[in-house]
């Protein structure tokens, strides 16, 4: 069974870092893409990013390009989600996904088969 875990969520003043962590467990995710989303209250969730557990493909929305960084840890299945120059407009519910087969270029929802519980990010003024 595919178990998600995010943590490191919290509040920060705007221009403070965060750092976001994905556990990943239940299965050998080496084959699988890792994507991050958010979703503030009142609208969709939205794509942040994805990354091959290689590393090697990165792919970053362009509202947090230059300033959220994907990295993974295989030996310790964790996948995270460096967070600086944050501003007011980053405050949502951040969920780490895994899919192992991506549906169509791994931006939107539905190409993601599990989901972690989120994790809740405030970025105050």
């Amino acid at each position: 069974q595919v178990q998600l875990v995010e943590s490191g969520g919290g509040l920060v003043q705007a221009g403070g870092s965060l750092r976001l962590s994905c556990a990943a467990s239940g299965r050998t995710f080496s084959s699988y893409t890792m994507g991050w989303f958010r979703q503030a209250p009142g609208k969709e969730r939205e794509f942040v990013g994805r990354i091959s557990w290689s590393g090697a493909i990165l792919y970053y929305a362009d509202s947090v390009k230059g300033r959220f960084t994907l990295s993974t840890d295989n030996a310790k299945n964790t996948v995270y989600l460096q967070m600086n120059s944050l501003k007011v407009e980053d405050t949502a519910v951040y969920y780490c996904a895994a899919s192992r087969a991506l549906v169509g270029d791994g931006t939107t929802p539905v190409a993601y088969k599990y989901w972690g519980q989120g994790t809740q990010v405030t970025v105050s003024s």
